[in-house]
C-alpha cells in the first residue's frame, strides 16, 4: 500500500492517471489539520467524480478500509456511492458525483417521517450484513469520565448537576451489552446527499465497523427541530426489519456525542456548528429527553 506525497491537486492528478482518469480538472474541496492522522481529503474531478485520497499512513489505512467495506457491501445495501475506480498503490477511491444537498441543509424542508423511512431502509440492510471480518467500530465520542471532569466549566451553575446525572444515566444504559452489527459509524447529515426529498447516497464509510445498531442514530436527535427524525427512523426500522431499537441507547450515545462535540470545540475556540453556546446545547438535550419521555432522576 502506498499513499500520496502530499495533498496537492497536482499529486491527485498524477494518481488519477494511474487509474485511467488522467486529464481531468481537480478541485480539492476539503482542508485538513496538522495531525498526520487526518491527512486526507477529497476533490471533485472533471465535475463528474469525487476522489478521496490520503498522504499519510494512518489516513491511507482508513481509506483502504472504506474501499474494502464498499466492495463487500455492494449490491446488498442501498444508497451506496458508485465506485468508478479504486487503488491501493496509491490509495485512491473514485466515486460518481451525485447532485444534491446535505441533510443538514435541507432537513427543515423535508417530511421527517419520510426521511426516517429512507434512513431505516439503509440502516436495516447495513445492519443485516454478516459473514465478513469487520473490525470493531472506533467509537468517537468522549467518555463520560472526560465529560464529567471537563464539561461542567462550560455550563451554567443550574445545569451542572443535570450533566453529571445524564452521564451516570448513560453509563447505566450502555453498560448492558447489545447486539453487534455493522454500523456506518459517522452517519451525520453531512454524509448524506438528498435531492427532491429522496436519499441519493450515503458517503464516508471510513469508520464502519461493529457496534450496537443505535450507535448509528447518535446524531439524529440533533438533526432538525425536535426528535421526530429519531422516532420516525426507529419506528420504520422496526417495521422493515422486525427488530426494535432502544431510544434510551440512542439517546445515551447522542448525549456523549453532543457534549463531546461542544467540549472540544469550546476548548479549541472553534464555533459550534450552529454558532450557539454549550449552555444552549444543554438546554436542547433537556428538551429532547422531555420530548421522549425519558426521566432521569438521581
Amino acid at each position: 500500500m502506498r499513499w500520496l506525497e502530499d495533498g496537492s491537486a497536482e499529486a491527485v492528478a498524477e494518481a488519477l492517471g494511474k487509474v485511467g482518469l488522467g486529464g481531468h480538472s481537480v478541485v480539492v474541496r476539503e482542508s485538513v489539520g496538522d495531525d498526520p492522522l487526518w491527512w486526507s481529503a477529497s476533490a471533485v474531478v472533471g465535475g463528474r467524480y469525487v476522489v478521496k485520497f490520503a498522504w499519510s499512513q494512518p489516513a491511507a489505512l482508513r481509506l483502504a478500509h472504506e474501499i474494502a467495506v464498499l466492495a463487500a457491501l455492494r449490491p446488498a445495501v442501498p444508497f451506496l456511492p458508485e465506485v468508478v475506480a479504486s487503488s491501493t498503490d496509491p490509495v485512491l477511491l473514485v466515486t460518481r458525483l451525485v447532485p444534491g444537498e446535505a441533510l443538514f441543509d435541507v432537513v427543515d424542508s423535508l417530511d421527517r417521517d419520510q426521511v426516517g423511512r429512507q434512513l431505516a431502509e439503509f440502516l436495516g440492510e447495513l445492519h443485516n450484513q454478516a459473514g465478513h471480518d469487520y473490525p470493531a467500530a472506533s467509537l468517537q465520542p468522549a467518555t463520560t469520565d472526560v465529560l464529567r471532569e471537563q464539561f461542567p466549566r462550560w455550563t451554567r451553575p443550574d445545569q451542572r448537576a443535570d450533566v453529571i446525572s445524564w452521564c451516570d444515566w448513560a453509563d447505566d444504559v450502555l453498560r448492558t451489552p447489545g447486539p453487534q452489527v455493522l454500523v456506518h459509524g459517522d452517519l451525520h447529515g453531512g454524509n448524506q446527499v438528498w435531492d427532491g426529498g429522496k436519499l441519493r447516497v450515503v458517503v464516508d464509510f471510513e469508520t464502519a465497523g461493529l457496534a450496537v445498531p443505535e450507535y448509528d442514530l447518535r446524531t439524529f436527535p440533533g438533526t432538525g427541530p425536535g426528535v421526530e427524525l429519531l422516532t420516525a427512523t426507529i419506528r420504520h426500522y422496526a417495521q422493515i426489519t422486525g427488530r426494535e431499537l432502544s431510544v434510551e441507547r440512542a439517546m445515551a450515545w447522542h448525549l456523549r456525542t453532543a457534549l463531546a462535540d461542544a467540549l472540544w470545540r469550546s476548548e479549541e475556540g472553534v464555533p459550534l456548528p450552529d454558532h450557539r453556546t454549550p449552555q444552549e446545547w444543554v438546554d436542547d438535550l433537556r428538551d429532547r429527553f422531555a420530548a421522549l419521555g425519558i426521566s432521569i432522576n438521581r
